[in-house]
């Protein structure tokens, strides 16, 4: 596959109804918010959406959740260990970037034993014996999402029926608290960098799996605290630049964006405007 040749700008609004869309475990699992009260999804919770999704697609995923392990493998060095034992650096590059698609995308930190010469050693008749960490930067990167307006949050008290071990008195882990956003919609923004698709061989079919997984980003992801319809895609964009530097910048094009709220107190996706300003030569391509 060739790698892609033009630059790409998206952005995905997503709705949250009753859910928590990314606890902070520093702060009780609560949902994320800014010092200004905003809802915010950090980009990890998001990549790590898109690759639970690729892998549904039947893409190959390195970096996989424990309970989505799809080879067996219980870490990351079981699992890259036969793709990456005995080669050097700059081969090791390309075998995980040929593997694993979200390599190819986000790029990943290798940084296991693995005694080989890069072409630098070579030149240099110098040997690795200590092993290498090599550090791979992908093409795609993506934002935060935050919400349009300042989230409100329920906390609710729970407990179990149950202990988790025989007692005759209740348990103190049968007491706990769940926290919801009552309402919110959110915009992520990102981009795909055609330098750095060159170095790992993203390619144009790579990116169409990848605005797929943008537009399902929300499917087989439920759980008590996002249950199925709580969280919702209502619309991607996708800019397409004619150039590989692209005509605009990033932050131009994201920029053209915005979602502000109509209404003091947001209910629902009709209670916000969404404008899109018109950038002259870049049209992108919307999906509801």
């Amino acid at each position: 596959m060739t790698a892609i040749k033009n630059k790409i700008d998206f952005a995905v609004i997503m709705t949250v109804e009753g859910a928590n869309p990314n606890g902070d475990p520093l702060n009780g699992n609560r949902p994320r918010t800014t010092v200004d009260g905003y809802g915010e999804i950090s980009d990890v919770c998001i990549k790590r959406k898109i690759r639970n999704r690729l892998q549904d697609m039947g893409c190959k995923v390195f970096v996989q959740s424990d309970d989505r392990s799809d080879d067996g493998c219980k870490s990351l060095r079981e699992r890259a260990e036969p793709i990456v034992k005995g080669k050097n650096a700059d081969d090791l590059v390309e075998a995980v970037c040929n593997e694993w698609i979200d390599v190819r995308a986000f790029g990943q930190l290798f940084a296991f034993s693995n005694k080989g010469k890069s072409k630098k050693g070579e030149e240099e008749g110098l040997e690795n014996s200590k092993g290498v960490s090599i550090g791979i930067r992908g093409p795609v990167s993506i934002r935060p999402a935050f919400s349009a307006a300042p989230v409100t949050i329920t906390s609710l008290q729970i407990t179990k029926s149950v202990n988790s071990v025989e007692s005759e008195t209740r348990g103190s882990d049968t007491m706990g608290m769940k926290h919801r956003v009552d309402h919110a919609v959110y915009t992520v923004y990102g981009s795909i960098n055609t330098q750095l698709a060159q170095k790992t061989g993203f390619s144009d079919e790579d990116a169409e799996i990848l605005k797929k997984a943008l537009i399902t980003l929300f499917e087989n992801d439920s759980s008590s605290a996002r249950p199925d319809g709580s969280m919702d895609v209502v619309r991607v964009y996708w800019w397409k630049h004619n150039c590989p530097g692209g005509q605009y910048s990033s932050a131009k094009v994201h920029g053209s964006l915005t979602v502000t709220p109509k209404v003091s107190e947001p209910r629902g996706i009709d209670d916000y405007e969404i404008k899109l300003s018109e950038l002259d030569g870049l049209k992108p391509e919307i999906y509801e």
